[in-house]
């Protein structure tokens, strides 16, 4: 098994120890490896789906960080047809009904999945 490093700032660290207490991992290697290999397999999905394809995805971010993901969003006007978006303590909800081509998708997913602030992303397809 090769071994990498990664960095976190102190919070987050913080609460992935806590995180892998409450779900009993015995590491946080094999809890790294989990969320990776979830990562992974929600790409892969998404990777073989063609045409045209509708979906709904839900991610969370910083409240300072919505006028970022506001304009990232606005790019997508073409594809995101419906928006449900809540505020709590300092945290943005964002769910998005998505119908559009797989590609144009999977580029939102990817965007979505390396835009600084966003917490989480996730895509359920229809």
């Amino acid at each position: 098994m090769e071994i990498i490093s990664i960095s976190l700032d102190k919070d987050t660290l913080a609460e992935l120890k806590q995180t892998q207490a409450q779900l009993g991992f015995g590491s946080r290697s094999k809890l790294l490896r989990a969320a990776i290999s979830s990562l992974l397999n929600e790409y892969r999905l998404m990777e073989n789906r063609r045409g045209h394809m509708d979906a709904v995805f839900t991610l969370t971010y910083r409240e300072a960080d919505k006028d970022r993901i506001s304009d990232l969003l606005h790019s997508f006007d073409d594809c995101v047809k419906t928006t449900i978006h809540q505020h709590h303590e300092g945290i943005c909800l964002e769910i998005l009904v998505v119908c559009a081509d797989a590609a144009r998708q999977r580029e939102l997913f990817g965007l979505l999945k390396k835009g600084k602030g966003v917490r989480s992303v996730s895509c359920s397809m229809l």
